[in-house]
């Protein structure tokens, strides 16, 4: 109900009722509740996928090993890229493949070296030929990792791939994979010990949340 008040001009001034006041408020808190609700459930959705990758089983040989970057800390690698580098040397050294892709770009304009370039000083010094190591150093997200790497790929004849990252990190890696038309791709996933996975799957939700929009416009 609106009631209208006549003031010294001609023009009356509407009061807008409280009954009105009380629906405008109770609209706006139900669709402040659907959005929190609606973002409590695709939270959940994306942790469940986070939970569910998992190395492939049984995993095959293939053509080249690709190890996704992570930060360094100066001139090494950080103890989460480590845990990384030493799961790719331990595949490689099983014979999984005779090849290794390290991606990564600068982390830090400051730093001396790129993601790849820490991550190739590291294998080297732990007894894999240089001439074995493919050095990917412009790629500044896990799509450009893999986009990156699968140019370098089809420049040397390579077709099949096992991309080695993190177990929090493997989902969103393998979609995107298969979003680049990998062939068969698989995962070589591995456990943290050094990192915060409340913090690090918390990142990943947020950054699965960006992938799956990206993918919209791809």
């Amino acid at each position: 109900m609106e009631w209208y008040v006549y003031g010294r001009g001609s023009s009356p001034i509407r009061i807008v009722s409280k009954k009105r006041r009380f629906w405008t408020k109770r609209t706006l808190l139900i669709a402040l509740s659907i959005i929190v609700i609606a973002g409590l459930l695709w939270c959940a959705y994306a942790l469940n996928n986070i939970n569910k990758a998992a190395t492939t089983d049984p995993m095959q040989k293939a053509d080249v090993g690709i190890i996704l970057g992570m930060s360094m800390w100066g001139d090494e690698p950080s103890p989460g890229l480590k845990e990384r580098l030493d799961y790719g040397l331990k595949l490689y050294q099983e014979g999984m493949f005779p090849h290794l892709i390290v991606s990564g770009g600068l982390d830090k304009p400051d730093l001396q070296y790129t993601e790849a370039q820490g991550m190739r000083n590291y294998l080297v010094a732990k007894g894999v030929p240089d001439s074995a190591i493919y050095v990917e150093n412009e790629a500044t997200s896990t799509y450009e990792n893999l986009l990156f790497s699968k140019e370098i790929m089809a420049r040397e004849g390579l077709s099949s791939a096992i991309i080695i990252t993190h177990t929090y990190h493997g989902w969103r890696a393998h979609e995107i994979a298969d979003e680049l038309a990998y062939v068969n791709p698989e995962l070589g996933l591995t456990e943290s010990t050094v990192l915060s996975m409340t913090r690090h799957k918390t990142r990943e939700i947020l950054a699965y949340t960006k992938w799956k929009l990206q993918q919209l416009f791809l």
